[in-house]
């Protein structure tokens, strides 16, 4: 199987009681009005907005699926389409105490919460961290370059619901070109490798920029097979105002003709982004951008609207979902979301269920059974 019975388990769980009765202090809109907005002459220039815009189908019930904790932003790398190093320069030294990465994660209340960053296995407590949010019965994935896995397993025990997700964009040559680092794929391989033997689960987490050779991914996975990594995220890159280098990104038929053969990737390896989402990059499918699905915390508080834009960082989760002027966002709305299709934003929706069709629960079945 893909995902553990008991993680998809939880999840629908989660999802249909939220579905059912979402909490009305998340539902309340008090952003500010379209006069204080500072993209309020852009938003006009659209013809879907204004009078003509239609409410997203969640916007009554929104909740959150997967939380992004970023304990930290210092990093040892500077990866080339990587923004956290660059929008939080000025905080760059900061890091979230243990105590306020722990209240953060009680307060969203999301089954799953992905660690990332920076690099999360610089922050001294990563293990504290980590043991303490799996006794809250969450399931964690943990984002790293791998760099530092060795030096770091010792303040982890192996868990159900512990994946050490390892960034790898190609094979040794290009991967190294896009971290602006040689060596960095073998150390991420040796992680891997000690990681499994240890009885840890890995993923793999790749970025398809526009020069990615799709052959070339494939050859990657067929590389990790003997490796035995348990599953593979994989997501377009995607321009924003932090990162300058937009020849490097995908526009929306970049992504579909990118993703066009995902589905024969997906039966050959086990690919852990949902059927329904890569049937969106595949452009077979529309769904409408879902950011509180994945809400961002970081040393600058709860990041509005969404892990890429930021607007706003807010005190608190309940400030985020209420303050967020919601409507203003996803493609359409505001132009720096025309392009997007990464999994932060539309990988919810495919959760959610929204513009589901007969055959999806049959197809998630399948996926996660194959």
């Amino acid at each position: 199987m893909r995902v553990p019975l008991s993680q998809v388990a939880d999840m629908a769980t989660y999802i249909a009681k939220n579905k059912i009765r979402p909490r009305p202090e998340w539902q309340k809109n008090n952003s500010v009005s379209d006069d204080a907005n500072p993209f309020r002459i852009i938003h006009t220039q659209i013809p879907a907005v204004g009078g003509e815009r239609k409410s997203h189908p969640m916007i009554n019930k929104r909740f959150p699926l997967v939380m992004m904790l970023e304990p930290l932003h210092a990093c040892n790398l500077t990866c080339t389409g990587c923004g956290r190093i660059r929008e939080y320069e000025s905080s760059i030294r900061e890091r979230l105490s243990l105590e306020q990465c722990l209240k953060a994660v009680d307060e969203c209340g999301a089954p799953m919460v992905s660690i990332c960053g920076g690099e999360p296995l610089l922050y001294p407590e990563i293990g504290q961290l980590t043991a303490a949010i799996l006794e809250r019965g969450k399931w964690i994935q943990l984002c790293t370059n791998g760099m530092f896995m060795i030096k770091r397993l010792k303040d982890f025990k192996p868990h159900p619901g512990l994946v050490f997700n390892v960034h790898l964009d190609g094979m040794e040559k290009n991967h190294d070109f896009s971290v602006e680092r040689e060596g960095v794929f073998k150390e991420a391989i040796e992680g891997i490798k000690a990681a499994k033997a240890a009885g840890f689960k890995v993923f793999t987490n790749t970025t398809v920029y526009k020069e990615t050779d799709m052959k070339e991914i494939w050859e990657l996975y067929e590389f990790l097979e003997p490796l035995k990594v348990d599953g593979h995220a994989i997501a377009p890159a995607y321009g924003y105002s932090a990162v300058n280098q937009r020849e490097i990104f995908l526009t929306r038929d970049d992504v579909h003709e990118k993703f066009k053969d995902i589905d024969k990737m997906a039966k050959r390896f086990p690919l852990v982004s949902s059927p329904i989402y890569m049937e969106f990059l595949k452009g077979d499918r529309e769904l409408p951008c879902t950011a509180w699905g994945m809400p961002t915390y970081n040393v600058k508080g709860w990041k509005g609207p969404c892990y890429l834009i930021t607007d706003a960082h807010h005190d608190t989760f309940e400030d985020l979902m209420t303050k967020t002027p919601w409507d203003n966002y996803g493609e359409g709305n505001d132009p720096r979301c025309a392009e997007c299709m990464v999994h932060c934003g539309y990988e919810p929706s495919a959760a959610y269920g929204i513009n589901s069709k007969f055959s999806d629960p049959f197809k998630q079945l399948g996926w996660l059974l194959s």
